[in-house]
């Protein structure tokens, strides 16, 4: 006669605080926004909802449905589970693949810039890797005000302007710039060029 087995002991998962989460995801929508230097008009723009929902999520007072989060995930590049998570559940190894063009803010036949830093952190820094062909630009409005702009040249010959200043740079040199003033970069070479972009946030 066999005996009978132990039935499994099932271990229920702790209850989600959905309050919590709601909260969490207000913060996030807000900061990332204003990360990207975005007004509520231009995200408004890039994820179809209105002005005014938008800032009512942003001051927790709207409890956005699923369509309308994932519309807004998709704005800033993100999937759903990377807007909505909590950070502290993250792992602490965060991985951009380089195939991932979820991280591609702007790639067409003269420019390609993508973002080296995982935007649902917390964080007043981003990192950015830029490819620029010959005789292309990119042209930056200003950022908030004491934003700085950290660029190294990895291949090619770019000229950095901020405001009214200018300078060329090659491989293997660093420039460093106000970034709340109209600048751009430009490749002056014959060839394409590479730099890594940091940009601090005061």
């Amino acid at each position: 006669m066999k005996k009978k087995s132990k039935p499994r002991q099932v271990v229920a998962p702790s209850p989600v605080n959905a309050d919590r989460v709601s909260t969490e995801l207000c913060r996030r929508v807000k900061e990332l926004r204003q990360a990207r230097g975005w007004s509520l008009e231009a995200l408004s723009n890039a994820c179809g909802v209105s002005r005014s929902m938008l800032s009512q999520i942003e001051r927790n007072e709207a409890n956005p449905t699923l369509a309308v989060t994932v519309r807004i995930a998709q704005a800033f590049g993100l999937t759903l589970g990377e807007l909505v998570e909590s950070p502290q559940a993250s792992s602490s190894i965060h991985v951009i693949r380089a195939h991932d063009r979820e991280y591609h803010y702007r790639s067409d036949k003269s420019c390609s810039l993508r973002t080296l830093s995982p935007l649902h952190l917390e964080k007043d820094v981003e990192f950015y890797e830029l490819e620029l062909k010959p005789d292309a630009c990119l042209q930056s409005a200003p950022h908030f005000e004491g934003t700085r702009e950290f660029l190294t040249v990895q291949k090619g010959r770019l000229r950095v302007t901020s405001g009214d200043d200018c300078v060329d740079v090659e491989k293997g040199d660093s420039a460093s710039y106000h970034a709340d003033v109209p600048h751009s970069i430009a490749n002056t070479g014959r060839s394409a060029a590479t730099a890594f972009l940091v940009v601090i946030y005061d």
